[in-house]
């Protein structure tokens, strides 16, 4: 965070100061809600959660050098206590962007947020140095601690906004107002809180209503292959730019092809250049995370050459999405068990069915959580179209959604040879140790709450001198 003083921070968040024997004293460090997370001269902040509560680490994190605790109760350590802990960052967090004079950037949309955080921050780093929404840190409780981890020489902050309701996203673009809004998809995550597409995309357009004017800089990028997103540009005053695979996109791609081991190369073409991308990241759906971010980058002063390679060289930074690795026996594991929604099944289930080629593939697939009524119709969805795409073999995990899953792909099948549906996640590894052979491909994926990622986690464990594969 940008050095501030104790007396300073209280006055921003409307706290009063106790304990504290020199409020000029500065906080140099980060803001940090995790004890294990200071170092000298942070500002711990005192969440109590249902398990834990912060105010109980007071005078170990001080001992450990924090210069003060944001609290609800005095502590008995420097502290400045205010009503309400969540209230005061947010509070702080808004003082501090505007003090910076960084560009912010937020992106928001029901599928692919963290692909694309994590791919435009790639790219504009290239520019100037940039601080970006670490995972899926995006609520709001993360967003304002992801803003306060910038300093004096950040020039781009780039903020994930996640929402759950009608008036979260506009919420967070005041805490942290955005020039720059980017509005990837409208789909089927969270339905069941929403209550159907059209109060999702009313929420996600929230972002670009808050946007500043064209004349005072403000731009929205909108996916133009997305007609509830493209909509949006009626929702807006600030510059509205096109990215897609349609030709009307401003920024678009072209000659999309994937390589023989699944990653997606194609031509950008942007209003000052185009220049050939082929990706390190698997799948074709990373091609619209792709354009999303080169847009935000040529809005940026970035030309299609400098954007290109880029991306070329971008990786994945967040765990557990499309993490590829290869065993020494050759079974090759797919971990994409951060989470999951029918839009971001399907693309996984594509990117599988290009990278297993000539080879058999398995998809160890689990609950597609916050569906409401159309769980049952998403997951027999899924189920199907592992059939059709001639997935070796769908392994179902879980319950009752897991069960609609495989029952989807039995009646899309034949004689339900194609798929298995068991009972937990060391059944799925059982099954999987004793049939997968060398060569094998297998994607593992599912809602964050089930925890597949063990299952991925179990089978890179085997396999490193070939046991457990079938010959």
């Amino acid at each position: 965070m940008i050095a501030l003083s104790l007396a300073e921070i209280a006055a921003v968040v409307g706290g009063q100061t106790h304990d504290i024997p020199d409020p000029s004293a500065q906080v140099t460090g980060p803001v940090v809600r995790d004890s294990r997370d200071v170092v000298p001269g942070a500002l711990f902040v005192a969440f109590v959660g249902e398990r834990v509560d912060g105010h109980d680490y007071a005078a170990q994190v001080v001992e450990a050098g924090a210069a003060a605790v944001l609290a609800a109760r005095p502590v008995g350590v420097p502290a400045i206590v205010v009503d309400d802990v969540q209230t005061a960052i947010g509070a702080l967090a808004r003082h501090v962007v505007h003090k910076l004079g960084a560009t912010l950037v937020a992106l928001t949309g029901s599928a692919g947020k963290t692909s694309t955080k994590d791919l435009i921050a790639q790219v504009l780093r290239r520019k100037a140095p940039t601080v970006f929404t670490p995972g899926s840190l995006n609520n709001e409780i993360g967003l304002p601690l992801t803003a306060l981890s910038a300093t004096e020489e950040t020039k781009f902050l780039v903020l994930e906004m996640g929402a759950r309701g009608i008036g979260h996203i506009r919420y967070l673009a005041d805490l942290t107002p955005p020039k720059i809004g980017l509005v990837l998809n409208v789909g089927t995550a969270h339905i069941g809180e929403f209550g159907g597409r059209e109060q999702i995309a009313q929420a996600k357009g929230e972002l670009v209503e808050s946007l500043p004017a064209a004349d005072e800089g403000g731009a929205a990028i909108l996916n133009a292959d997305d007609p509830l997103v493209r909509a949006m540009a009626s929702r807006t005053k600030a510059k509205v730019v096109f990215f897609g695979e349609s030709g009307e996109a401003d920024v678009r791609a072209e000659n999309v092809r994937l390589t023989d081991s699944g990653q997606p190369s194609f031509s950008l073409h942007t209003p000052s250049g185009c220049s050939d991308v082929t990706m390190r990241l698997y799948g074709e759906h990373h091609v619209s995370n792709a354009l999303a971010a080169a847009a935000v980058a040529h809005e940026l002063g970035m030309s299609a050459e400098e954007i290109a390679t880029a991306l070329s060289e971008a990786g994945s930074l967040s765990r557990w999405r499309m993490e590829v690795t290869e065993r020494p026996d050759g079974v090759t594991i797919v971990n994409d068990a951060y989470n999951a929604n029918p839009e971001s099944m399907r693309a996984a289930l594509r990117a599988l069915v290009a990278m297993g080629k000539g080879r058999r593939t398995w998809a160890v697939l689990g609950k597609m959580a916050e569906l409401g009524d159309e769980a049952l119709a998403e997951h027999d969805a899924v189920g199907r179209l592992a059939v059709r795409l001639n997935v070796g073999k769908l392994v179902a995990v879980g319950g009752r959604e897991a069960a609609w899953l495989q029952l989807g792909a039995y009646n899309e099948g034949s004689w339900g040879e194609e798929s298995v549906h068991v009972s937990d996640a060391q059944a799925a590894v059982d099954l999987l140790r004793s049939e997968l052979r060398p060569g094998d491909v297998v994607l593992v994926k599912a809602s964050r709450s089930v925890g597949l990622e063990s299952v991925a986690q179990a089978l890179l464990a085997t396999g490193t001198e070939g046991e457990g594969v079938a010959r």
